[in-house]
């Protein structure tokens, strides 16, 4: 099942750092970002792909369904990391103008690894 955490903020007199670190259970293979989202993304899940996604600006929704549940998290900072198990069906949806998701992913990409 997915898991949203809540990442640390670090805040002095130069601004504020938020750290994702300790907080995945996989190694980095991947990371990209999606942006000018017109509708939805996503609409499917991986075999053997973890994901964490993170609204770096702006919000959007993320409908998450697994094992006939289905959860809705809110993306609207950036100190809110989602983690996607393999298996996740998940959809981005309600986005705003201005959002960056990134997402770090624990497979290079493989187009036999989604299932619809």
């Amino acid at each position: 099942m997915p898991k949203l955490i809540k990442l640390p903020v670090f805040i002095n007199n130069t601004g504020k750092i938020n750290v994702i670190e300790k907080n995945l259970q996989f190694e980095i293979k991947r990371v990209y970002f999606i942006y000018d989202i017109k509708d939805s993304r996503g609409k499917h899940a991986h075999i053997k792909n973890k994901q964490a996604v993170i609204s770096l600006q702006g919000s959007c929704s993320v409908k998450v369904k697994k094992n006939n549940k289905e959860n809705i998290y809110i993306l609207d900072s950036n100190d809110k990391l989602l983690i996607l198990e393999p298996e996740d069906w998940h959809e981005i949806y309600n986005c705003s103008s201005n959002l960056i998701v990134l997402v770090l992913a624990s497979e290079f990409y493989d187009s036999n690894d989604y299932l619809n």
